[in-house]
């Protein structure tokens, strides 16, 4: 199954979330495949270097770089070649529906599914959920 990581699940996982790390842990066995493109992968280089966040973190600096590299190792790359512009209120999330389209309705696997339920753009075989749901569904 492929599935696209939102950039709020990497930073969870690296704190210590359950659900994240799983999700993060099944990418990095093979069980799932992640989609990364060219801005999600530039967004994952810039914020897991935000130290502010990771102040309560489990993992440093070079342990959150080791976990990208490896991550993004297990990942399929995807060329966005159409921009959608589903018209999400956070125009910043834009690109991470747009590389889920681009992958063939791959799921998107966030916690921010408030702002990607508003969008004006309807594909009705793509998929957002958050860590918790995906892990529940993919277990039944």
């Amino acid at each position: 199954m492929r599935i696209v990581v939102d950039t709020n699940v990497l930073v969870s996982a690296c704190i210590g979330n359950g659900p994240a790390s799983r999700v993060i842990e099944l990418c990095l066995t093979g069980e799932l495949t992640p989609v990364i493109g060219a801005t999600l992968f530039l967004e994952y280089l810039d914020v897991i270097e935000r130290e502010p966040l990771f102040r309560a973190a489990r993992l440093s600096l070079e342990e959150r770089q080791l976990l990208l590299r490896a991550f993004v190792s297990r990942s399929q790359w995807q060329e966005v070649f159409y921009l959608w512009r589903p018209n999400l209120p956070d125009e910043a999330d834009n690109h991470v529906f747009e590389l889920a389209v681009a992958a063939n309705s791959a799921t998107i696997v966030t916690y921010n599914q408030r702002d990607f339920r508003q969008r004006e753009l309807r594909f009705p075989d793509l998929r957002v959920v958050t860590p918790d749901v995906f892990l529940e569904e993919r277990n039944s």
